[in-house]
């Protein structure tokens, strides 16, 4: 924004403005602190004041933190969230990530993290960079604990693909959270499992398709959706079953004893059973035709 006059500066910013920002704008140093001592401005933080006129509340203070932590500052964690819209209210803390070569001294009310974000996790959201939506919901998460999964389950079914979740959790392995952040993901993961069960049973019956059973018990295993008579198994694989590799292995032991006790077995994601319903039940009906005996 570098250019643009004072007012647009307090207009596109809620009346917060830097020492860096108003010079750039055409101000003396001797300007800016004649308005300060005028007080047409007071300080908020270091180099970062607030114009007479405007009142302070969350959206001044979070644009403050991120002006006072300078260039390449970008806002993260819930406060993060509450600046995408996905919280109700702002922290009593404010997030913000700084180069690792940067030292911000710190403030009261501000977290600040030193790392290098990947281009992929930034973004900007009037006019403030901040951590793009899936890395602000999982740090987000981390940061509110138990309301967290909250959070997080509300993200993942109105903003956030499951898969982009997880790979930026991918990416960023190893920070600090972010084995919170995929103990809360798994958790995510197996909630997502169990609407997709309960929706291929609605699907099923919808159809009018009969003969099968829930939680099954067959080779020392139980099935998600049995189809007794004719040894046909659907499982519904949550995205934990993508995440935890022990997870992959049980599902891994348990399919090749199904299939060694004569079972069908047909594996099912959610994307599957809200992307191509018809042809999940057209699939399923076809194995069932097939592995009946013929009736003479």
């Amino acid at each position: 924004m570098l250019g643009m006059s004072i007012d647009c500066y307090l207009s596109r910013q809620a009346g917060v403005i830097s020492r860096t920002q108003a010079i750039a704008a055409g101000m003396s140093a001797d300007a800016v602190d004649h308005r300060l001592r005028t007080r047409r401005w007071r300080p908020l933080y270091p180099r970062v004041y607030l114009a007479a006129g405007h009142r302070y509340d969350d959206e001044v203070r979070v644009r403050a933190v991120v002006l006072w932590a300078g260039d390449g500052a970008v806002l993260s964690g819930a406060a993060a969230a509450w600046w995408h819209g996905m919280a109700e209210q702002a922290p009593a803390t404010v997030g913000v990530t700084v180069s690792r070569r940067r030292y911000p001294r710190p403030r009261p009310g501000v977290a600040v993290r030193r790392r290098e974000l990947a281009a992929a996790d930034v973004t900007s959201r009037r006019g403030v960079a901040v951590t793009a939506r899936p890395l602000t919901v999982l740090e987000g998460a981390v940061e509110l604990g138990g309301a967290g999964s909250l959070l997080l389950d509300r993200a993942l079914q109105l903003w956030i693909p499951f898969p982009e979740a997880y790979r930026t959790y991918c990416r960023n392995l190893g920070s600090h959270g972010s084995s919170s952040a995929g103990r809360l993901l798994v958790a995510a993961a197996d909630r997502s499992a169990s609407v997709a069960e309960r929706l291929l049973v609605r699907m099923l019956r919808e159809a009018g398709t009969t003969g099968w059973q829930c939680g099954f018990p067959a080779a020392g295993h139980k099935i998600d959706i049995a189809f007794p008579a004719a040894r046909v198994a659907i499982e519904v694989d949550g995205w934990a079953w993508h995440m935890d590799a022990e997870r992959t292995q049980v599902d891994q032991r348990r399919q090749n004893a199904l299939v060694c006790a004569g079972w069908t077995i047909l594996r099912y994601t959610w994307h599957d059973l809200v992307g191509r319903p018809r042809l999940v039940i057209a699939e399923i009906r076809h194995e069932i035709v097939a592995a009946l005996p013929v009736r003479a």
